[in-house]
Order: C-alpha cells, then structure tokens, then sequence
C-alpha cells in the first residue's frame, strides 16, 4: 500500500497535529475504541478482512467523517484487511458543511453527477484512488451485507435501529451532530472540531494496530 508520504502536505501537516491530542481522549472514549480495535485484530487472526459501516441517522455528516478518517488512517498504518464504510437510516445527501471541513484541511473533493445526492470523489493522496462517498442506507449494495462490524456514531441511529441487518458485532461510538451549529456564526468552527474530534479518536484507534 502507499503510505502517508504520498499525502498531501497539507495533510500530512493536520494528521501529525493529531497525536497530541490522543492523551486527550477520555478514559471512557479509549475504552471504546479499543472494542473496536480488538474486533479488528481478531479479524485479522482470522485471515479475514476487517470492514466497518460508521452509521448515523442521515448518512450526511458523522458517518461520513468516520468512513472517511477510519480509511486514511488504514491507509497510513499500511492495514490492507481493514475497509471502512458509511451508510444511514436512511439517506439524503452529503452535507455542504461537512464537505467545507475536508477541503479546509486539504482534501481534493470534486462531485459526480445526481443533482441531490452527488457522488463525491475525495482524495488525500495523488497517487491513490479517490474514495468515492455519497449518502446512502446502511444496507446499500455498495456496503457489506454480513459478517461487518456497524459503528453507530449517532444516538438517534443507535436507539431507533435496535437491530443492525447483516452485523457481526455493533459498537456504539455518538458524536454531537455539528448541524446544531448550521446557519449559526460557529457553524464552521463547530464542523471543523467534530471532523477534528473524530479523526483523533480514530487515529488513537488504529494506533493501537499499528507501532508505526
């Protein structure tokens, strides 16, 4: 796999900020994560691949930040059996805001066709395939169907959908929603923290794969 010195430098400058504030994590928060984490290593005990599905309400904002952190940092770590998904309760678009939050970092983000529900393509490295993110149901053909680990990133989502179709295991993981802040003055700043929060638990969480 590429590494992380093929990142944009932009990016390469954001995700080493970040292990700073891994010993800012709750207890609570670390506890979690290394449940995932663990079912990621058996995985690969198994000879099998690890896949994840970050799930929220509206596949719009949360669930799109974990799939998206939870790849690059697969990604930087060199782990090849790990494949990091997103879906919804249902699905509607991925939101504005959300985008604004990456390309502020520096990802390369460019829209493909479907007026409502663009599909995106997100880069954070030249010499990699695009990720290729679009609102969508959990149970969307582009997902796995079984066998997956379904990290729910929502409230709403973890205690509406009592049952995840197709999980192995369910972890649950909420985050606030940033949408509280749209049309707010915050509202960038307030994106901005919630994508920032996100790629640090998750980078603590591979972490805990990888020595790199």
């Amino acid at each position: 796999m590429t590494g992380p010195s093929s990142f944009y430098p932009s990016i390469q400058t954001y995700i080493a900020s970040l292990r700073d504030d891994f010993a800012n994590i709750p207890a609570e928060r670390k506890a979690r994560l290394a449940e995932i984490a663990d079912y990621i290593r058996a995985k690969k005990q198994e000879g099998k691949k690890a896949e994840l599905i970050f799930i929220c309400t509206h596949n719009s904002r949360r669930s799109h930040f974990g799939q998206i952190w939870g790849q690059l940092w697969a990604q930087y770590h060199g782990l090849s059996y790990v494949s990091c998904h997103s879906g919804g309760t249902e699905s509607t678009a991925f939101h504005p805001h959300a985008i604004e939050a990456f390309q502020e970092i520096g990802f390369d983000i460019s829209s493909k066709g479907r007026e409502n529900n663009p599909r995106y393509h997100l880069r954070f490295s030249g010499e990699l395939k695009p990720l290729i993110v679009w609102s969508k149901m959990y149970t969307d053909p582009s997902n796995p169907r079984k066998r997956f680990g379904a990290v729910m990133v929502c409230d709403d989502a973890d205690q509406n959908c009592p049952i995840v179709f197709g999980a192995q295991k369910r972890f649950s993981l909420p985050y606030k929603d940033p949408k509280e802040a749209d049309d707010t003055p915050e509202q960038a700043q307030v994106y901005a923290e919630r994508c920032r929060q996100i790629a640090v638990e998750l980078g603590y969480l591979f972490s805990l794969l990888s020595q790199r």
